[in-house]
C-alpha cells in the first residue's frame, strides 16, 4: 500500500461505527475551519478510519461541499503519517471524523495547516 494513499478500507462507512464515534466517550478538538471528533476503538484491520462531513446547511451547492470534502481528504492523506506513528507506538486503533465548521470555502493551504495541527494535537492526547 502506498505510504500516502487513502484506501477504501480507511473510509468509515458503517452506521454502527459512526454511531459509536459520536456516542459518549468521544473527544473533539477544533482548529478553524475544521473540527475533529475522535475515539479509540477496539482493534480491527485498519489502525485509523476517517469520516468527512460537510453540512448542506453550510454550502447549498454540491460543488462547494465536494470541494471542501476533497480538501479535507487530501490534507489528511498527506499528513496522516504523524498520527499513524503515534498509534503504532501505543498499539491503538482510532476512529476519526472531520467536520467542516465554516460557512465559506478556504484555501487548500489553510485547510492543510488546520488538519496537520489537529492530527498532531490528537497524537499528543492519545
Amino acid at each position: 500500500m502506498p505510504l500516502n494513499g487513502f484506501s477504501k478500507k480507511e473510509k468509515m462507512v458503517s452506521t454502527r461505527e459512526i454511531e459509536e464515534l459520536f456516542s459518549s466517550g468521544s473527544r473533539s478538538l477544533s482548529v478553524y475551519p475544521v473540527r475533529a471528533v475522535f475515539r479509540c476503538v477496539s482493534p480491527r484491520e485498519q489502525r485509523l478510519t476517517l469520516l468527512v462531513s460537510v453540512s448542506k446547511r453550510r454550502f447549498k451547492h454540491a460543488v462547494d461541499r465536494n470541494r471542501a470534502k476533497r480538501q479535507l481528504r487530501e490534507s489528511f492523506r498527506l499528513n496522516k503519517q504523524v498520527l499513524l506513528e503515534k498509534l503504532e507506538e501505543r498499539n491503538q486503533h482510532l476512529s476519526l471524523a472531520f467536520i467542516w465548521m465554516s460557512d465559506h470555502l478556504k484555501s487548500s493551504a489553510t485547510v492543510s495547516k488546520s488538519v496537520e495541527l489537529l492530527l498532531k494535537m490528537i497524537g499528543e492526547r492519545l
